[in-house]
C-alpha cells in the first residue's frame, strides 16, 4: 500500500514512489555593501585641500599620513615631544595607530624615541640636508645618466604623468602632497634601470632627505613649484639626450627646494 507524504516544496500530497528532494533552506539576506573601499571619518589635522593622490583607507596609514603632513607643514615642532595618546585624542582614533606611525617614522629618522614619553621631532641642520643631497646625487645622477645614453627618446614621455602630478601639487602649496609625487617621480624613473634595490634604496634616502629641512626653511608655493617644474625640464633634456644640461638638472633637483 502506498503511503502519502507532503511535498515539502509544493504543500500537496504525493506518493512515496520518487525520492522526495529534501527541504531547501532559503537564500541568507544579502546585506548591501557599500561602492568602494569603507570611508573612515577624517584626522582632525588633515589639511582639507585639494589632494592629488589616492586617499588611504586604513586608520594607520591615515595617521600616518596625517603625521607626514602635520611634519611638512612644520606643525610638529622639532626637539618637541609628542605622546601617542596626545595626538590619538586630536586625531580621534586609539594610540595604537599612532604609535605604529610614529615608530616607521621614527625608523625613516623623521623623529626619536624616548623611553616612557613618546616621540621626539628630530632637529637637522643644514649639514645634515647638504650630506643627504651628496649621497642622493652619488647614487641618482650616474643612474640617469646612464639611461639617457641607452633609453629610446619615447620611453621619457612615459613619465611627464609624474611630472604634472608634482606640479599640480606644488601649484596647491601642498608640501607633503608634493614630496610623496616627487619621490614617486624619482622612483619611477630610476625604476627604468630594472634595478629594484637601486629604486628602494633611493626611495629610502629621498624620504630621509624630506624630513631633514632646517628649521625656518619650509618652501613656499612658489619654491615647491619651480622644483617641480624641474622635473620636466629634465625630461626634455633627457629627450634630447642633451646629457650636459641633464646632469646639471639632475645635480641641482636632489639638493631640493
Amino acid at each position: 500500500m502506498e503511503r502519502s507524504t507532503m511535498d515539502p516544496v509544493i504543500g500537496t500530497a504525493a506518493t512515496a514512489v520518487r525520492p522526495v528532494a529534501p527541504a531547501q533552506a532559503p537564500p541568507p539576506a544579502r546585506t548591501p555593501q557599500p561602492s568602494g573601499p569603507p570611508r573612515l571619518r577624517p584626522l582632525s589635522r588633515t589639511p582639507a585641500r585639494t589632494r592629488t593622490l589616492p586617499q588611504r583607507h586604513s586608520v594607520r596609514a591615515q595617521v600616518l599620513d596625517a603625521l607626514r603632513r602635520a611634519l611638512a607643514d612644520g606643525e610638529l615642532a622639532p626637539g618637541k615631544v609628542y605622546s601617542a595618546p596626545a595626538l590619538a585624542e586630536q586625531y580621534g582614533v586609539s594610540a595604537t595607530p599612532v604609535r605604529e606611525a610614529m615608530q616607521q617614522l621614527a625608523g625613516e629618522g623623521a623623529v626619536e624615541v624616548v623611553p616612557n614619553r613618546g616621540f621626539r621631532v628630530a632637529a637637522h641642520s643644514a649639514r645634515d640636508a647638504e650630506e643627504l643631497a651628496e649621497v642622493r646625487a652619488a647614487l641618482e645622477v650616474p643612474a640617469v645618466l646612464g639611461l639617457a645614453r641607452s633609453l629610446p627618446a619615447e620611453r621619457w614621455s612615459e613619465l611627464r604623468p609624474q611630472a604634472e602630478a608634482a606640479v599640480r601639487a606644488a601649484a596647491f602649496g601642498d608640501r607633503a602632497g608634493y614630496a610623496e609625487a616627487d619621490r614617486e617621480f624619482h622612483c619611477a624613473l630610476l625604476s627604468l634601470t630594472g634595478n629594484r634595490q637601486l629604486v628602494a634604496v633611493a626611495r629610502d634616502l629621498h624620504r630621509r632627505a624630506q624630513c631633514r629641512v632646517p628649521p625656518g626653511r619650509l618652501p613656499g608655493t612658489a619654491e615647491l613649484r619651480a622644483d617641480a617644474e624641474e622635473h620636466l625640464v629634465l625630461l626634455d633634456a633627457l629627450g634630447r639626450r642633451d646629457l650636459e644640461t641633464a646632469e646639471r638638472l639632475a645635480r641641482g633637483h636632489v639638493a631640493g627646494p
